[in-house]
């Protein structure tokens, strides 16, 4: 198998969750680029639908909802995903979200909801999604984590996302070992501040908060979306055969400070 080869999704399912937009968007569009029939896997169908049919060519994309703290709810996308493009080869757990307060001052509710979203998701998707993987004895399952699981990043205050994202991390290690010897292997990537239309509405009312993320981060600019495609594409794909169980940062250089 040749190097171009070996980054090849061809005839392979991927699932995108929170695919609609911004970061799952841009590595839905890399696992298609590549091959993969692609289902983006979204709260909102609206939006999905809309990117499913943008990105849509040689391949099969399709949209289909689901709330990924509802075990029920991903039980069923599971199904659907597989009825309308076959088994899923691979899973990428993008879904999440963040509620920024101080500590003591955040409601138990805040804190739950967030924890439910970007940890409890990321459990019940792989749980359904590694359930037919195991039986297959092959399976590849890409979880978004963040610098925030590495290192408590300012000036905002966020000790839910942190948590919630440590908690992914670690997951990643705990089934990497688990599903090791079950053909099923288990990474993370751990994004520092990406461009999105998230980050630019927060730097155009907050350019203090901009300043201080541009001056802690070594390259001095944010990362672009696309600079996650080719890294989702080879945790995906047999490029990366015998990585499991890592957590990838890519963050401009944030952490090593």
């Amino acid at each position: 198998m040749s190097v171009l080869e070996s980054f090849s999704l061809d005839g392979e399912t991927a699932i995108v969750t929170g695919g609609a937009q911004g970061l799952g968007k841009r590595m839905a569009s890399g696992l298609a680029e590549m091959g993969a029939d692609v289902a983006i896997v979204d709260l909102n169908l609206e939006i999905a639908q809309a990117t499913a049919e943008e990105l849509r060519g040689e391949t099969e994309v399709v949209a289909v909802e689901v709330d990924v703290t509802d075990e029920a709810s991903v039980k069923g996308m599971v199904d659907e995903v597989t009825d309308r493009l076959g088994p899923v080869d691979v899973l990428v757990n993008n879904a999440g979200i963040v509620e920024n307060s101080p500590a003591e001052e955040t409601l138990l509710d805040s804190w739950k909801r967030v924890l439910a979203v970007n940890l409890d998701g990321v459990f019940l998707c792989t749980k359904h999604v590694g359930r037919q993987m195991l039986d297959r004895g092959e399976g590849r399952i890409v979880n978004i984590a963040s610098m925030s699981a590495i290192d408590v990043n300012v000036p905002q205050k966020q000790a839910s996302y942190n948590t919630s994202k440590a908690g992914v991390s670690m997951l990643t290690k705990s089934l990497a070992v688990e599903w090791a010897d079950r053909g099923v292997r288990v990474n993370a990537i751990a994004p520092g501040y990406m461009r999105t239309e998230l980050t630019e509405d927060v730097l155009e009312e907050n350019p203090d908060v901009a300043d201080t993320w541009l001056e802690n981060t070594p390259l001095g600019r944010l990362g672009r979306p696309e600079e996650l495609q080719e890294l989702v594409v080879y945790l995906a794909s047999d490029a990366s055969s015998y990585m499991t169980g890592t957590t990838v940062v890519i963050d401009g250089g944030y952490t090593a400070r």
